[in-house]
């Protein structure tokens, strides 16, 4: 496909601008001097037509969870219904400006304050902050909470992190970037963390442990509270990582039992309560805390006054403090409160039942084909090995993932969790029918198929993009996207 500015005419142009009226200041006369051009912007010249045609034919060479199956394990890309889409749209919450003021925004904030709520009843928190941006801006926010309150408990921070090798991949990075030290648990073979590794980490300057459950390989942590007495016995805190949460939203409160349960929770808004996310954005990442922790929130918190007014304070002089300038996010909060209202309760414990399910029967499909580092039954996601297939047949994972392309499938997650080789992780959420998972693992079987007798033809996959395969190390370590002339660079 021609690129735009091959298409590009002089002279031709598809919007003409209004001439300024005689008389009229010159709007470029409120620029600074070093912001205006001394030469015209290198623009392609082109009709409207032709912009129209050209980004929607690139929109239709898209892989997307409106155009394929996207199975994408620890990422939860589920299709998210048109109604939630249309709540964010809503001119009142898309129109909404950071600097209104408290008088004009009552309706927001409302919803914000009922959101906040629902979430603590959901996790079983006792506040929510709705100010991190995304899940690991999620995850700094509360190792930040935890470092705090150890700081104002002990008069300094506590050193180090407890991550089992199953948790999710931001953690070690986000727990890094407040100052601590990361000291990994180990995983049994069954997948859950080793408690006597994790014994033998545990002393007073321990800051906390990172848990997310069901964690990254698919398996629930039967030993959590037990995990979360040995963790509170040595003064540490316990983190919930949010990320799976589309297992168990609805079933299991992660702050239950209190004396057992998470003192810190991140929820991912965008994937268990509706945002079709991707490509780094949209996201949201609220923090939820028990009520020793809650001073320690960031700026700015909702509160009411006595006539029931809603509006955003800075007057917490423990907060860790602001964490980003504007609710940016507002339409991800937005389409999250409507996502919850139209399921409740027993709409979000269904769907979490549902998506179990979808894991459980799509790796009954494919047990007798590939290899299962796991044997027990999954909760959301599931991982197969291509192990075996990859020394016979010289085709690894990341073969499959291409190849899957020229099935009309987005690839599961490839590589990752690091602590299986040649590993795919598969989720294929509540919103998938039977006949799509059916066609998925027909294709991973014909694909291995494919392995066996042509495995050129699976090493040199997609066949039938408009990209073929590229170099990855050389997209990644020579990036270069300039245009010059008629060249493509």
């Amino acid at each position: 496909m021609d690129l735009i500015f091959e298409s590009s005419s002089p002279g031709r142009q598809g919007v003409r601008l209004p001439d300024l009226i005689a008389g009229d200041p010159d709007p470029l006369q409120w620029l600074p001097a070093e912001a205006v051009r001394s030469d015209a912007a290198p623009l392609p010249e082109v009709s409207e037509p032709e912009v129209v045609r050209h980004f929607t034919r690139l929109s239709q060479q898209n892989f997307s969870i409106d155009t394929h199956f996207y199975p994408l394990g620890s990422c939860t890309m589920k299709y998210n219904p048109r109604l939630c889409e249309s709540a964010a749209r809503l001119d009142g919450f898309a129109h909404l400006h950071p600097l209104q003021d408290a008088s004009d925004t009552q309706g927001i904030l409302s919803l914000m304050a009922a959101l906040e709520d629902w979430l603590c009843a959901i996790c079983g928190m006792d506040a929510f902050t709705l100010n991190p941006a995304a899940g690991a801006h999620g995850e700094f926010c509360g190792m930040s909470i935890i470092q705090a309150y150890h700081v104002r408990r002990e008069g300094k921070p506590r050193p180090y992190v407890l991550i089992p090798e199953s948790a999710h991949g931001t953690n070690p990075a986000s727990a890094t970037l407040t100052g601590m030290t990361v000291k990994p648990i180990r995983a049994l073979p069954d997948g859950t963390t080793d408690v006597e590794d994790l014994e033998r980490h545990l002393d007073d300057r321990v800051a906390g442990m990172m848990l997310t459950n069901p964690n990254t390989v698919g398996v629930f942590e039967t030993n959590v509270c037990e995990i979360a007495r040995k963790v509170h016995a040595v003064g540490g805190l316990m983190y919930y990582d949010g990320a799976n949460l589309n297992a168990i939203a609805g079933v299991v409160r992660p702050g239950d039992p209190p004396e057992a349960g998470f003192d810190v929770v991140h929820v991912n808004l965008h994937k268990t309560f509706s945002t079709p996310h991707g490509g780094g954005g949209p996201g949201s990442g609220p923090v939820g805390v028990k009520s020793h922790l809650e001073p320690f929130l960031p700026i700015p918190r909702l509160v009411r006054d006595e006539t029931g007014r809603l509006s955003l304070t800075e007057d917490r002089p423990l907060s860790i403090g602001r964490l980003s300038a504007f609710q940016g996010n507002v339409g991800v909060i937005v389409r999250a409160f409507a996502y919850i209202l139209l399921h409740g309760l027993g709409g979000l414990r269904r769907n979490s039942h549902l998506a179990v399910l979808s894991a459980n029967y799509l790796r009954a499909r494919l047990r007798d084909h590939f290899e299962a580092p796991f044997t027990q039954y999954c909760m959301h996601e599931f991982i197969i090995s291509l192990s075996n297939i990859a020394r016979e047949t010289g085709v690894k994972a990341g073969d499959f993932a291409k190849r899957l392309l020229d099935y009309g499938f987005h690839a599961p997650t490839v590589y990752f969790p690091t602590i299986v080789p040649e590993c795919m992780l598969i989720e294929p959420t509540e919103t998938e029918s039977r006949q799509t998972l059916d066609a998925f693992a027909d294709a991973l079987i014909a694909i291995k198929a494919e392995a066996q007798t042509d495995p050129d033809k699976v090493r040199g996959a997609p066949w039938t993009l408009p990209v073929s395969r590229l170099d990855e190390y050389r997209a990644a370590t020579q990036l270069d996207v300039s245009y010059s002339g008629s060249a493509r660079q």
